[in-house]
């Protein structure tokens, strides 16, 4: 079974739940809109027999049945808005697991802003089914209740409210169409100006040391400009309108008062017709003041919809949902080639290797060789575009997720250390065992220093909070790495930001997990820490270049050590830079 299997049976179970309750709700309109009714048929009564009669005992009847019809009618809009939030409840349940797979899959694939949009996008959703919105086309349906209701009263109360629903509809339409760019624009300017604002703010240091800050103020007050014309002109045109739909509304129903006046005098009518006209066209006529806002909502939510489900049909795919455990098998990679998505030039080309458990693999290369990106196929983040990588005869990529982050350990070269108190974030955020939990920050040289934090290993990780350095961090990162003895460790520049003393413990990391029987992939640029390693795989344009025992091949890649002038160390050139993207 694939996981994006299983998102299409969610995304289908929450669409029969939408049309399930649509269609009770629209059953729950028709009624409320005839209970509705009590009201005019009350005021007829009241003007009709009561007053001319001056009967108290009809009066009281009345007012028991209008009191009963009244408890029905509050009882059904109550099950209305209760069928709405249990909607919205349901297909929030149902779409939130997929959505947040899927915007894990779209930010690992480089589509952060199609994993928040998702996200966003199950808000908007919920909103909507559970707001007013979603009820005005019903309630706009079910109108036609009190204009066949006006016209039997009189022909031209009808024709008068059919006038007006037209002319309302009318407007609503020249509202939607003279705002709808203004509106769009506003909103992407809004868009933009908050990532401007929020990405930069994750560099507040870098823009306060070297004074950037006027310059960025300057580029964010244009945006902000621009971003409030689009809004204000937007906001004028929608309030001209609304001032317009209101008019038209209070017309209306002093075009009934004075319709209905004229009608009495010339007794086609009773006095209170007049009254429960001016009622029933205000009722008839209201959804549709409303429509154009709706519509607006409705096309909002049909748009987040889409995104939604064609997201899901993209996340994921290949993905198996049965765990397995790990072996006693070998890390392969079989013609490996990699190409990335808006791209046509391979990263990785026909790559294969071969590695035992108890094996260390060293992987060098020059800056852009792909060696970050063989570290992300081989723990299964991205898929090969052809060939693959295989972990005890089972490829990384269709591994469940589940199951293989417990088989393996990974550090990536972009430290990503999730907020959370240092046990969990070292325990991959779960509560993890205690022991497990030391034993990790013990292997990567870190238990010390974790015991001179304020609160030890409940010392909350955050953005702001308790700051560690660049080199504590990466040990950090190491012991979650290590957590659980995973079988399979891959550490992509685990030493970038290290001193001796951190190299020392990673070494002695790395040299534990080979006792064990686990297999360590180490990719790094500093020719100390590959002495631990027991094969050495050599990537140049995303090739293989050399592979085989690190003794045969460490001189042939390491020729010569450059002398560097005086008062500069020396530079190793044939290894490479530090800070590959590949």
């Amino acid at each position: 079974m694939q996981t994006s299997l299983a998102a299409a049976a969610l995304v289908d179970d929450a669409r029969r739940l939408m049309l399930r309750g649509l269609g009770v709700t629209a059953l729950f309109s028709a009624f409320v809109n005839i209970a509705f009714l009590i009201h005019p048929l009350f005021m007829m009564e009241v003007y009709g027999r009561v007053i001319p009669a001056q009967s108290r005992d009809t009066l009281w009847a009345l007012l028991a049945i209008a009191a009963f019809a009244l408890v029905i009618y509050a009882l059904l809009e109550f099950a209305r808005g209760f069928t709405y939030q249990r909607i919205a409840t349901g297909v929030a349940r149902k779409l939130n697991l997929p959505a947040l797979e899927a915007a894990v899959s779209a930010s690992v694939a480089g589509g952060t802003r199609e994993a928040t949009t998702a996200i966003r996008d199950i808000s908007d959703l919920r909103g909507f089914l559970s707001g007013s919105a979603v009820n005005v086309p019903f309630e706009a349906a079910f109108s036609v209740i009190f204009v066949a209701v006006l016209y039997m009263l009189h022909p031209l109360f009808g024709h008068l409210a059919v006038g007006a629903i037209m002319a309302v509809t009318l407007l609503n339409l020249l509202a939607d169409r003279l705002t709808r760019t203004p509106i769009r624009e506003a909103n992407e300017a809004q868009a933009r100006y908050v990532a401007d604002v929020g990405g930069a703010l994750r560099h507040a240091e870098a823009i306060e040391a070297m004074g950037m800050l006027p310059a960025l103020v300057a580029g964010w007050r244009e945006r902000e400009a621009v971003m409030l014309d689009r809004s204000e002109s937007a906001n004028l045109r929608a309030r001209a309108l609304l001032a317009f739909l209101r008019a038209v509304s209070i017309g209306t129903q002093i075009l009934t008062v004075a319709l209905g006046a004229i009608l009495v005098m010339r007794q086609e009518i009773p006095t209170a017709a007049m009254f429960v006209a001016m009622v029933l066209s205000g009722r008839a006529t209201s959804p549709f003041s409303a429509l154009a806002e709706s519509w607006r909502q409705w096309i909002t939510a049909a748009g987040a919809w889409t995104r939604l489900t064609d997201l899901f049909a993209r996340a994921a795919p290949g993905r198996m949902t049965t765990p397995m455990a790990l072996g006693g098998g070998g890390l392969v990679a079989e013609r490996l080639s990699h190409v990335p998505p808006g791209s046509d030039v391979p990263v990785l080309r026909g790559v294969s290797f071969e590695l035992k458990p108890g094996e260390v693999l060293g992987v060098v290369g020059p800056s852009g060789a792909g060696k970050s990106t063989l570290a992300r196929m081989i723990v299964g983040v991205g898929r090969p575009t052809a060939g693959g990588v295989y972990l005890d005869g089972t490829s990384t990529y269709a591994w469940e997720r589940g199951s293989f982050g417990r088989a393996v350990g990974y550090l990536p070269q972009h430290l990503a250390l999730i907020d959370g108190t240092v046990r969990r974030v070292i325990a991959r955020m779960e509560e993890g065992d205690p022991r497990l939990v030391v034993r990790a920050a013990r292997a990567a040289g870190i238990h010390e220093l974790i015991g001179r934090l304020p609160f030890g290993y409940d010392t909350p990780i955050a953005e702001g909070a308790h700051r560690l350095s660049g080199g504590q961090l990466q040990r950090l990162a190491l012991a979650r790495a290590l957590y659980g003895d995973p079988g399979l460790i891959v550490l992509d520049e685990p030493n970038a930001n290290l001193d001796m003393a951190g190299e020392r413990a990673l070494v002695e990391a790395i040299l534990a997990a080979r006792a064990r029987g686990a297999m360590v992939v180490l990719i790094a640029h500093r020719p100390s820490v590959m002495q631990v390693a027991d094969r050495l795989l050599v990537l140049q344009e995303g090739r293989v270049a050399q592979f085989g025992p690190r003794t045969e091949i460490i001189d042939s890649i390491l020729p010569d050590v450059r002398p560097a002038p005086r008062g500069r160390p020396a530079q190793v050139t044939a290894i490479g830079r530090r800070g590959d993207g590949g």
